[in-house]
C-alpha cells in the first residue's frame, strides 16, 4: 500500500463530515487536506484506542518526534510520507502539527475545565489549527480568513462536545466547563451517571446557542475574496450546523443517544453548498 493509499484509506473509513468535502476539490488540494485529516485521525485515535494513559504518552511522544524528523527529511509513518511533499505548497508547517498533538495530550491529564477561557485554549489546539491548516489548503489571501477558520474550528469543536456528551462520560470526561455546570445546577455525577433533567437541557440549550453564535461570527468574517476558495470548509459548516440544529430539535437526547446525519445527507449538504451556494 502506498502512503497516498493509505491517507485515502484513513480518511474514508472515519465517516466523517471532513470526507464528504474533500471530494470536490482538485487533486493536488484533495491529496493535501486527505493527507492532514488522517494525521489528525491518528494522533486522535492514540487517546480514544489506547487505555493506558502512559502508553498513549509514548504514542504521542514518538509522533512528535516523527513530525520534527519528517521536517528534517526522513519521514517514516505512510501519513507523514504523504504529507511532507505538501506542506511547502499549503504553508503547513512543523508547529501546525506539534500543536495538534499538544491538544491530544491534554486529552490524556485533564478531564474538567474551570471556564469556558481553559475550554477555548483546548479548543485551540485540537479544532482551530485544524482549520487553520485546511484554510490554507483550500486557499486563504486575507488576514481575516485565519480569524474565520480559528472560529469555524471552535464551531465545530463545541458542536463535537454536545454531541458526544453521552460518549465523553463513559470515558471519564467532561468537556462542559465546570463553571457552566455551576450556573445551571447540574453536577459532575449527573453527567457521568448520564441522568437527564431539565437543568440538563437548559446547560445544553445554552451551549447550543454559543455555537451557533460563533457559526455566525465565522461566516461574517470570511471575504467575498476567499469565499469561492473556502467552499471546502462551508461544506463542513454545512453538516455541522445541520447535526447542531437536529440535536436541539430533538431536546437534546446526547446522554444516551449519539445524534448523527446519514452519509447520503452529509453528501446532498455538501453539494448543495458546491453547486448552489447554499448552506
Amino acid at each position: 500500500m502506498t502512503p497516498q493509499e493509505y491517507v485515502q484509506q484513513k480518511a474514508s473509513s472515519s465517516g466523517s463530515s471532513f470526507y464528504y468535502a474533500f471530494l470536490f476539490l482538485p487533486q493536488n488540494k484533495r491529496s493535501a487536506i486527505t493527507a492532514f485529516y488522517a494525521f489528525c485521525r491518528e494522533v486522535d485515535d492514540v487517546v480514544d484506542e489506547v487505555s493506558d494513559t502512559d502508553v498513549a504518552s509514548q504514542k504521542l511522544n514518538w509522533w512528535r518526534n516523527e513530525v520534527i524528523q519528517s521536517f528534517n527529511g526522513n519521514p517514516n509513518h505512510p501519513v507523514m510520507q504523504a504529507l511532507i511533499p505538501c506542506c511547502n505548497e499549503f504553508q503547513i508547517t512543523q508547529n501546525h502539527l506539534l500543536s495538534v498533538i499538544e491538544g491530544c495530550q491534554m486529552d490524556l491529564v485533564q478531564t474538567r475545565y474551570l471556564d469556558f477561557q481553559a475550554l477555548s485554549k483546548y479548543c485551540y489546539l485540537v479544532a482551530s489549527v485544524v482549520g487553520e491548516v485546511s484554510s490554507l489548503i483550500f486557499g486563504s489571501t486575507q488576514p481575516s480568513t485565519t480569524e474565520y477558520a480559528h472560529k469555524l474550528g471552535l464551531a465545530f469543536q463545541l458542536t463535537n462536545i454536545i454531541r458526544d456528551v453521552g460518549e465523553d462520560a463513559l470515558r471519564g470526561r467532561i468537556y462542559l466547563p465546570i463553571n457552566e455546570l455551576q450556573q445551571f445546577d447540574v453536577k459532575a455525577h449527573e453527567i457521568l451517571q448520564r441522568i437527564n433533567s431539565d437543568r440538563f437541557t437548559k446547560l445544553m440549550q445554552f451551549q447550543c446557542d454559543r455555537a451557533k453564535g460563533l457559526y455566525r461570527e465565522a461566516y461574517a468574517l470570511l471575504t467575498e475574496q476567499d469565499k469561492r476558495a473556502q467552499k471546502p470548509g462551508l461544506m463542513m459548516a454545512s453538516i455541522y450546523s445541520k447535526l447542531l440544529e437536529e440535536i436541539e430539535q430533538d431536546g437534546f437526547p446526547v446522554l444516551n443517544h449519539r445524534v448523527s446525519l446519514t452519509p447520503l445527507r452529509k453528501f446532498w449538504l455538501a453539494w448543495r453548498v458546491q453547486a448552489l451556494g447554499r448552506f
